[in-house]
């Protein structure tokens, strides 16, 4: 029992974990209950169990296992991280849960393995089964096949890979286990419900008895599909859908069923479960020389050992190009027939076993098959189509066409008889996307050439052929090509077309067409009800590999007119009515008297028939509604002679609702066109004109009408009518977009628009020329390079308007389009970038690489080689655009690019790069044959030949794309290679390109093993470019695969590759998430927004510094440069350069920041300190970039060029403003870099690069951001490197960085970086250094030396004796600066002198104080100012070294006129009226009232000049804030009579509310002013304790005191303190009041109580929500800072109960939202159990009182507020508010007054037990609320504060107080200024200087009550304040 009751106590974690299994069997069964309570997956419960369900599955006692198996598949269920622990778990339950006796265990531990695979582990629990099958125990192997059968059986074949499965199928039927037999067979049958017949072929070679078995249970099947019965979590919506289809048993409707099933049961090829077998190896030694040979027979033996071994179905990939070879030649050349056969059948049987992987040969069998057809044997025809076939199906169509075309102009029929055969046969496994328009058309011209061939097989196939495309594509597709065929020759070809069976069971897309033909209904209608029908079909033409897609009726939806597709709609083909036709039709429709009047003689007749028409049309059933009838009927007499406006825009109206509601055919489309185009010029119908042919494109589709317009607009002399068509047809193409548009025929048109006489319409088609350009891009405008340089001028302007924008998206044409048009219009919407290039005239040079040149290229003589070539190369500048029929020029070139003269390399470089811009995307074809030879180059030594080689490759994949490269094992073979060379380039380019893609081919594994092999490289460059590569292959491949990847590597690499994979995973980049149309639209949406925020961005440092006026002068220089640069960075680039460079520069890392300097400090990476940059800290400062920085501005950034750091730095200029946030995330990176470019010798750069940073650090002044350490060491050092600098112009700037640098980084922490300046060896540094700390000490104070003033003086002075006469002068300046502010004490803190030295600096003392005593005091004065100025702003202007001593002496020369003044009469402070008269008399000071002796601190004579006068009448606006500036100046200044001055003054506006509006915007900087001048005034008490001295601090102190005093009592100024501020002043005011020194003398304690007041109505007056923010950030910095003593936390907490009490009162003007995110941020900081290690909790209590006060004020509402808080939920906040709605608390001012009192006797009684008095504070949320408890809390608080000796009760003393009511009473302030007035009368009748104590007189009164108590207590907290 003894042990029971200690592992009873453990909690349960570590009761699982105990050796004693009745614990464990506890701690399980406490575990469970416990999984099964929590209810967030996210739970921070779950991570505690983590390591331990492993231990769960594998306890060694069974009882405890079988609770441990329950446990573990709750917590599999339900955690969130339970993923990440399958590999463990599921080998626990394989070895030790299925070998188990017992039926529940097993039955647990298959759960368990079907949930994690529901929970998206299928890998992982298939991984771990496979290999149990591979245990020597019977009983694992067999429960590892029965979970397989059941996870193939629930998830299907979807979830469960079944290659693997498959592939141990026969070795388990091979066991010695009858029950493992059994059990294999039954997941077998498993296997075939759900892949069918794929899976007897892997099954070939079992047992023939077991395999009848098999046969036999596969019959018993049904033959439905199977359908998925579980689903992972991700697929919950095809459950709840799958749910819905069993309760309406089974009412989902075909098209739903088959969705379903083709999604359980994809589609399995029995290829993709054989395994691969090798066959180059297993060929004969001797096969390439038998098959060579002259004897039939030996050449018969070689074949025959080739074909048996391509019988092998599936074979494995290799170089098999000499073989194809072979086989080639004797398909082309050998006479045998029989050999011949062999060849065609070994072929075929390559091309079977290798499928795609043979598709690198089809281009060399095609044409050589094709020609082979001549031979007339039925035996070697049939091979050679089955050849044919076979090796079709390893390509595409596309690769093949120009091979097919060459043989159907060939003279032997056969061959074209054949070949059309063999297009009909390819043409079965097409799909519309497949057989695009621009590979259908050549086909169909030649086609139709042999349908009028002379010999009947010819055109029997070609009209099969024909057939089987019309099948494929639709009519719709093929009738533009047959428009000349007759009707005979189209009946055969659509005869034809019906007998077809596409390959696959796949459904043609013109099938539908006869799905509608049903109904019977008017000529025109049968078109109309097809779009329902078509819906289902089209879908599953359009996206044959997306089932999932099929048979919805959203299907439409694709057409949304977000996309420019093609919007010709149905094609009615209807025959011509005549004219009594029409009108018995239109009879039927129209009302009687509508028809009469039609052709009255009287125009208000036919006005109104007009509008009956009219009316009759939009009534009318459109179903039944007569088009061609009615729009004839609009001709009749007048007709379209109408001269009556109204009647003939009702006409056109007509036309228009004809067009937009009925069957609108392009018949009637024409009996209307061209009326309405006479009428397009019309100035009274010219609008209604245009929107009739609006509709009627709409109807008709536009590319049709546009063409009709624009040939009948041209066929007129009207150029009126042409300038308006054209116009029209300008808007039209942005309404319809431009796909399907004949450019070619409007280019023609637009030609002769361009000749035209009339300026209109040349204006016109101008206009129309830069809509097309914005579809159409450059290539547009190679089509007028022919027009006159004045034409051609205006086309290039309009043409440049259009840079840069995006087509707008179509909104019309779509509505109409029927489902089954939808195919069609995807492919036309893909192919829109190509058709512009096949408009583009290509030549055929095939004809021009002849014989000679060919064997010029190939010569031994490398200049007969280059003459070749160069040849060549004239050729295609020739031609500019070619057609991809090149000869033999592929084979020639190629080997080129092997030469021994490499100038020769990079010239066939050139000639590809030139032929890919040639050829354009039809080089795809050559990538196999001429592409990857260009990546060989990439091995070659020199640089030189590497990067022409790149750019070729880069120019190619332009062309091409990355899928053509990355398919098939080509790319991995190259990275096999170990050329270093070659790694790192493929790799670094592999790296740039794989993030632009989308999707890669699966192919990209095959490089995985290489890739990590580069990882371990010798070279070290490739390790890098391997690192590099990574995250961009695991951004397409993801983390699982490579993982699983690198666990088939030796385990010494596989640790070191899984911890680069671990580190890569931090930084993979997002998949691109829209396609390139998406993108360009972002791009030119953001660009815009980027200049105009870069334009705005120089008043913004202009406003908050003022008085600097250099910052703001560089900005605006910065600005007209950089504006330009980034409108040519729009225009310079193609289209794809715009989208790269499109979107931010940096990017936000959430904690990137963090972890460099972590890194850093762990010595994981190199510290950023070095001398001179080594090439490993540019290689670390590039990595640490690489995840936050853009690519392509990495590329400038880190480029050999210098052109591109200066682009670079211009780019981040103009985004400066615009990604503040993300500026700031990478501040530690940029500023890094920018030391590195203080090391080069690029005078531009380094400008730049200082231009930057001023821009940067006035930025980041705005944002209130301060340098971090890690910022500063890395950057501040390099900076003080460049005050050395040799130029001026440099220097200069890096005095304003030196100087903006002191508004981000304390003076004091730069003052240690310009002291280690000073020992550098360049003299010009060290003068600068000495500069700096002068200026440092003239405007800081000898604070700025921090602890270390004595060890730094003495440095500084060393320097006096310094050979450089800079250096010397610079040194004694800082001296006499220190001298000006310490005085005498200066001698001992320098130490010992040389005698020359010490003279020197004497002398140089006395002339500082002797300047200003002469007449040029005044002119001394601006110089001053300037200083001032420039202190209130934190940035100091630096001057040249010549001018410094004068700068400096008059900073002394001020203090020097001080210490010669004196002012013995202090003045009195002006203490706030509510203090004193609330003060209780037991505490009531005697005050001195003090007659002033001294003029008025406003007299001019005494200070030698007059302050700027300033009113609200100034002269003009700019003046009075110029004035108000030098005022503030003067209250920073170091001399304390200027500061006075300039305090009087502002107390004088603040006096004045007329004034205030002067005031208003430069409170911020007033108070920095005052602050400033109290820190100057603290180093002073500190260095100097002289009497006079003393009383100059003390004088100034007041007046600081009663300037603050003056504004807070100003509320609208003072409410425009912002919160930094407003932190500051309470910070200060609080280290004043704490000050030991100001409570020595009775002025001193006069001080802190005008403190006191200030502090008090500063709560009172300023706005809350800043005020709460800025005491929650002090109460934090006084939690975080060491050098903040308790009394001070105390202080601040106090401040906090007094904005507490005030919040009934302020809570409407809370802005909630900001004070709960600052208490959250709080909350997160300083966790509850963090404070609670501390002695005192108080500060957390306090916050959370605030909270709970907020809650009574606001109510349930307040949850409302929390927006601004991330993660809602996981807040602190938001549970202290629920809780808060649970729990009764009391009112808000209650809890804040027991919270207050409590602390103040705390504070005041430390050796109290606060304990006792927070108590009963905490317990009175739950009392009642009455007089007793009141009467016992005040007797309390008296006898605590020493009052209790007080015998008058509280009845007695009811009368002195005010009455207040239960709701705090809101301050008035009329209340304020009577109770002013009575203090003022009194003092006046008094004599003395002692104000008597008040003694207020007592009276009974009535029994006491609650609000008495209330009153009392408000009045007794009041007195302690």
């Amino acid at each position: 029992m003894g042990d029971d009751s200690e592992w009873m106590k453990l909690p349960t974690d570590q009761k699982c974990e105990h050796k004693v299994w009745k614990a464990r069997l506890s701690g399980y069964t406490e575990a469970l209950q416990q999984f099964e309570r929590i209810t967030d997956e996210k739970s921070p419960e779950w991570g505690k169990y983590q390591g331990l369900i492993k231990k769960f599955v594998t306890d060694s006692n069974a009882v405890a296992q079988l609770k441990g198996l329950e446990a573990a598949l709750a917590y599999i269920e339900s955690a969130h991280v339970a993923s990440r622990t399958v590999g463990e778990v599921v080998s626990g339950v394989v070895c030790k849960v299925f070998n188990q006796p017992k039926a529940r265990a097993k039955e647990l531990g298959s759960d368990i393995c079907l949930m994690y695979i529901e929970i998206e582990k299928a890998e992982a629990v298939q991984e771990e089964l496979l290999k149990g099958l591979d245990n020597k125990n019977p009983k694992i192997a067999l429960a590892c096949v029965e979970v397989l059968r059941r996870a193939v059986s629930e998830f299907g074949s979807k979830i469960i890979s079944l290659k693997p499965v498959v592939k141990v199928l026969p070795k388990l039927f091979e066991s010695r286990e009858k029950a493992v037999r059994d059990e294999a067979k039954m997941l077998a049958v498993e296997v075939y419900r759900w892949i069918r017949d794929a899976l007897r072929t892997p099954l070939q070679n079992i047992n023939s008895v077991l395999l009848k078995e098999l046969e036999e249970e596969w019959a018993k099947l049904p033959s439905s599909a199977p359908r998925q019965t579980r689903f992972l979590r991700s697929q919950q919506d095809l459950r709840v859908k799958f749910e819905q289809q069993q309760q309406n048993g089974g009412e989902g409707g075909d098209e739903g069923d088959g969705e379903d099933s083709e999604e359980a049961a994809p589609a399995v090829d029995a290829y993709e479960l054989l395994e691969a077998v090798e066959i180059l190896s297993k060929l004969p030694k001797d096969f390439y020389e038998k098959i060579e040979a002259k004897k039939w027979q030996e050449r018969k033996e070689a074949l025959e050992a080739l074909e048996a071994l391509t019988k092998n179905p599936k074979l494995e990939s290799g170089e098999f190009g000499d073989v194809v070879k072979a086989l080639n030649k004797v398909i082309g050349k050998d006479t045998n027939v029989m050999l011949v056969t062999m060849a065609a059948k070994c072929v075929a049987g390559l091309a079977t076993g290798l499928r795609k992987k043979f598709g690198v040969y089809a281009g060399h069998l095609v044409p050589t098959i094709l020609e082979k057809f001549k031979e007339k044997k039925a035996q070697v025809v049939q091979a050679l189509q089955e050849a044919i076939d076979a090796v079709f199906l390893s390509t595409t169509l596309q690769n093949v066409s120009e091979d097919v075309l060459a043989v159907m102009d060939n003279k032997n029929p056969s061959v074209k008889q054949q070949a059309s055969l063999f297009l009909s046969r390819g043409f079965r496994h097409c799909t519309p996307t497949t057989l695009p328009k621009s590979l259908l058309k050549p086909f169909c011209v030649a086609l139709l050439k042999q349908v009028n061939d002379s010999a009947p097989e010819v055109r029997d196939a070609a009209f099969e052929a024909l057939g089987t495309a019309m099948k494929v594509v639709g009519e719709r597709a093929v009738n533009p090509f047959l428009a000349d065929v007759d009707k005979l020759k189209i009946d055969k070809i659509k005869e034809c077309s019906e007998k077809v069976e596409l390959a696959g069971g796949k459904k043609p897309a013109g099938q539908v067409k006869k799905a509608p033909s049903k109904p019977e209904l008017p000529a025109e209608a049968p078109a109309k009800p097809s779009g329902p029908p078509k819906k289902t079909p089209a879908a599953a033409v359009a996206k044959p590999s997306a089932p999932t897609k099929k048979g919805k009726p959203a299907a439409p939806k694709g057409a949304a007119p977000a996309k420019a597709k093609k919007t010709e709609s149905r094609e009615v083909n209807e025959a011509e009515l005549s004219p009594e036709v029409c009108e018995e039709k239109a009879a039927v429709v129209l009302p009687a008297s509508c028809m009469q009047m039609l052709d009255s003689a009287n125009w208000k007749e036919r006005l109104a028939a007009m509008e009956e028409f009219h009316k009759a049309v939009e009534q009318m059933d459109s179903k039944e509604m007569p088009c061609q009838a009615l729009v004839r009927m609009l001709a009749k007499k007048p007709g379209w002679k109408e001269t009556n406006f109204q009647v003939m825009q009702l006409k056109l109206q007509v036309v228009s609702a004809v067009a937009q509601r009925g069957s609108f055919s392009r018949t009637s489309a024409l009996a209307v066109l061209e009326a309405v185009m006479e009428k397009i010029g019309d100035v009274k119908c010219g609008v209604r004109a245009k929107e009739a042919l609006t509709s009627i494109a709409e109807a008709c589709s536009l590319p049709w009408t546009a063409e009709q317009v624009v040939s009948l607009a041209f066929g007129q002399k009207n150029p009126k009518n042409q300038a308006e068509a054209l116009s029209w047809l300008s808007n039209a193409i942005k309404e319809f977009g431009f796909a399907g548009i004949n450019v070619k025929a409007f280019i023609n048109n637009v030609k002769t628009a361009l000749s035209a006489t009339n300026p209109a319409v040349r204006t016109a088609a101008i206009s129309l020329l830069a809509v097309m350009y914005l579809y159409m891009g450059a290539p547009l405008r190679m089509f007028f390079e022919d027009e006159k340089a004045a034409l051609l001028s205006q086309i290039d302007a309009e043409f440049e308007k259009m840079k840069g924008q995006t087509p707008p998206a179509p909104t019309r044409g779509c509505s109409k389009t029927s489902g089954g048009e939808e195919a069609d219009e995807q492919e036309e919407e893909a192919e829109a970038g190509d058709d512009v290039v096949d408009l583009l005239p290509r030549t055929d040079i095939s004809d021009k690489i002849t014989s000679e040149m060919v064997s010029k290229i190939g010569d031994k003589n490398w200049k007969m080689r280059k003459e070749g070539l160069d040849e060549v190369a004239a050729v295609l500048s020739e031609a500019k655009f070619i057609k991809p029929s090149i000869g033999e020029l592929p084979g020639v070139l190629k080997a080129r690019l092997t030469d021994s003269n490499k100038i020769l390399v990079q010239q066939t470089l050139s000639i590809l790069q030139q032929m890919a811009t040639a050829m354009g995307p039809a080089i795809k074809q050559h990538v196999k044959s001429l592409g990857f030879p260009i990546v060989t180059v990439l091995a070659d030594s020199k640089n030189t030949v590497r990067a022409v080689g790149l750019a070729t490759l880069n120019a190619w994949v332009e062309q091409t794309g990355m899928k053509e490269w990355l398919d098939g094992e080509e790319l991995s073979e190259e990275l096999k290679k170990e050329n270093p060379f070659l790694r790192q380039e493929l790799l670094g380019w592999l790296a740039v390109k794989l993030p632009t893609l989308r999707s890669v081919p699966s192919d990209l594994l095959l490089c995985l093993p290489h890739l990590y092999s580069c990882l371990e490289d010798r070279n070290a460059d490739v390790r890098k470019k391997a690192q590099d590569a990574l995250p961009m292959f695991m951004m397409h491949l993801g983390y699982d695969k490579m993982n699983k990847a690198a666990a088939k590597l030796k385990p010494s690499s596989k640790d070191q590759v899984v911890g680069l994979l671990e580190k890569a995973r931090a930084s993979v980049p997002a998949k691109p998430a829209a396609p390139a149309k998406a993108a360009a639209a972002t791009s030119n949406s953001v660009k815009p927004a980027t200049a105009a925020t870069a334009a705005t961005a120089p008043p913004a440092p202009a406003k908050t510094a003022p008085v600097t006026e250099q910052v703001p002068a560089e900005a605006k220089k910065t600005k007209p440069a950089s504006a330009p640069k980034a409108k040519a960075v729009v225009k310079k680039p193609p289209a794809k350069a715009e989208e790269d460079r499109s979107g931010p520069i940096f990017t936000l890392v959430s904690n990137g920041k963090e972890q460099r300097v972590k890194e850093e400090k762990s010595l994981k990476v190199l510290k950023w300190n070095f001398i001179t940059p080594r090439e490993e800290f540019v290689d670390q400062l590039k990595t640490q970039m690489a995840s936050c920085v853009a690519k392509w501005l990495m590329e400038d950034l880190f480029h050999s060029d210098f052109q591109r750091h200066i682009k670079a730095i211009s780019t981040m200029m103009e985004h400066i403003e615009a990604e503040a946030e993300a500026t700031v995330s990478c501040l530690d990176l940029i500023l890094k870099w920018f030391t590195l470019r203080f090391f080069d010798t690029n005078t531009s750069v380094l400008m730049k690069a200082l231009e930057y940073l001023k821009l940067l650090f006035v930025a980041l002044s705005n944002q209130d951001y301060h340098l971090t350490e890690h910022e500063a060491t890395s950057f501040i050092p390099y900076l003080i490197l460049k005050v050395g600098e040799a130029k001026d112009v440099v220097r200069k700037d890096v005095r304003s960085i030196i100087s903006l640098l002191r508004r981000v980084y304390p003076a004091s922490r730069v003052f240690p970086f310009l002291m280690d300046g000073t020992k550098s060896k360049n003299s010009k540094q060290r003068a600068e250094c000495l500069e700096e700390l002068g200026c440092l000490v003239g405007l800081c104070g000898m604070s700025v030396f921090q602890q270390t003033a004595t060890k730094a003086l003495r440095e500084i002075a060393v320097h006096i004796g310094d050979r450089d006469t800079a250096v010397r002068n610079a040194a004694l300046n800082t001296v006499v600066a220190a001298y000006n502010v310490c005085g005498e004490q200066i001698y001992k803190l320098i130490g010992q002198l040389s005698d020359k030295d010490m003279s020197m600096l004497e002398e140089r003392i006395k002339r500082s104080a002797k300047k200003p005593s002469t007449t040029a005091a005044p002119a001394s004065k601006p110089p001053e100012e300037k200083v001032a100025v420039s202190a209130n702003a934190s940035a100091l202007k630096k001057p040249s070294s010549d001018q410094a001593p004068l700068k400096l002496s008059e900073i002394r020369s001020q203090n020097a006129v001080e210490q010669q003044q004196s002012s013995t009469v202090p003045r009195e402070f002006q203490l706030d009226p509510n203090f004193i008269v609330d003060l209780p008399e037991t505490i009531m000071p005697d005050l001195l009232v003090v007659e002033a002796a001294d003029p008025s601190p406003l007299d001019v004579l005494e200070f030698k000049f007059r302050l700027p006068s300033i009113s609200s009448s100034s002269s003009s606006h700019e003046e009075s804030i110029s004035n108000i500036n030098l005022i503030i100046s003067q209250v920073a200044s170091s001399d304390a009579k200027t500061s006075i001055q300039g305090l009087t003054k502002i107390v004088e506006i603040l006096h004045q509310e007329s004034q205030w509006k002067l005031m208003s915007g430069h409170v911020d900087e007033f108070i920095v002013a005052t602050l400033m001048q109290l820190r100057l005034l603290a180093s002073r008490r500190m260095v100097d304790e002289r009497m006079d001295r003393q009383q100059q601090v003390e004088k100034l102190y007041s007046s600081v005191i009663d300037s603050l005093n003056s504004l807070v009592l100003a509320g609208k100024l003072a409410q425009e303190t912002s919160p930094g501020v407003l932190k500051d002043l309470v910070h200060a005011l609080l280290t004043l009041i704490l000050d030991p020194r100001h409570q020595q003398s009775s002025g001193q304690s006069q001080l802190i109580r005008s403190v006191h007041v200030v502090l008090s109505a500063l709560f009172k007056t300023t706005d809350p929500t800043n005020t709460l923010s800025a005491l929650l950030m002090l109460l934090q910095e006084a939690y975080t800072s060491t050098a903040c003593s308790p009394e001070f936390s105390e202080m601040v907490m106090k401040c906090h109960w007094r904005m507490i009490k005030l919040l009934p009162e302020k809570v409407e003007a809370l802005y909630l939202d900001q004070i709960l995110l600052d208490i959250h941020n709080f909350m997160k900081l300083f966790p509850k159990e963090m404070l609670k290690q501390k002695p005192n909790d108080m500060a957390h209590r306090t916050v959370r009182t605030l909270l709970h006060t907020l809650y009574r004020l606001v109510g349930p509402k307040i949850m409302d507020h929390l927006s601004l808080i991330e993660n809602r939920s996981e807040s602190d906040v938001e549970a202290h508010l629920k809780r808060a709605m649970k729990h009764s608390v009391p009112p808000p001012s209650q809890m804040s007054k027991d919270l207050e009192n409590v602390s103040i006797a705390k504070t005041q009684h430390p050796t109290e037990s606060v304990q006792s008095s927070v108590k009963p504070a905490a317990s009175s949320s739950r009392e009642s609320v009455n007089p007793a408890h009141y009467q016992e809390r005040l007797r309390a608080l008296r006898q605590l504060y020493g009052l209790g000796n007080n015998s008058k009760s509280v009845s007695e003393e009811k009368s002195t107080l005010p009455a207040v009511s239960a709701k705090p009473a809101v301050s008035s302030m009329d209340m304020l200024q009577s109770q002013l007035t009575k203090l003022r009368e009194s003092r006046e009748q008094q004599d003395t200087q002692n104000v008597c104590p008040r003694s207020p007189a007592h009276t009974a009164g009535p029994p006491p009550d609650l609000n008495d108590f209330k009153a009392r207590l408000e009045k007794i907290k009041a007195n302690l304040r």
